[in-house]
Parts: structure tokens; sequence; C-alpha cells
């Protein structure tokens, strides 16, 4: 088990330099918003069409059940 974390860890490679310099230039942050800012969008997004489908569910099933044989 040891020899297992060794080994991944001295196969880690060196750091990446494209995040290091966005940290340092402190855009970073910039990513972060934008992520945020996609995952909320199509959180909305769905939330909003779970809504719709829900209405148009509803208005499907209630005629069936008020028709009587």
């Amino acid at each position: 088990m040891m020899n297992t974390l060794l080994t991944a860890f001295l196969q880690a490679g060196p750091p990446i330099d494209m995040a290091d310099n966005f940290r340092a230039d402190g855009k970073i942050y910039v990513v972060v918003a934008i992520i945020a800012i996609i995952f909320i969008g199509i959180s909305a997004y769905l939330i909003h069409l779970d809504r719709k489908i829900s209405r148009i569910e509803a208005g499907v099933t209630k005629p069936s059940q008020d028709q009587a044989p």
C-alpha cells in the first residue's frame, strides 16, 4: 500500500503553470465566478423547465380524471 502511494506521489508531475499564473494575477476568481454563473444559470433553467413540465402534466392528467365512463 505504501509503495502504491509513493508511486502515485512520484508520478504527480510538475505543477501546472497556467493555474499558478491565474492565481498570481487574481484571474482565478474570474474563472470561478464565470463557472458559478454558468452553474446557476443551468440550475435556474432546469427548475423553470421542471415547473413548466409539471404544469403541463397536471393539465393533461386532470381532464382525463374528470371524465367518467
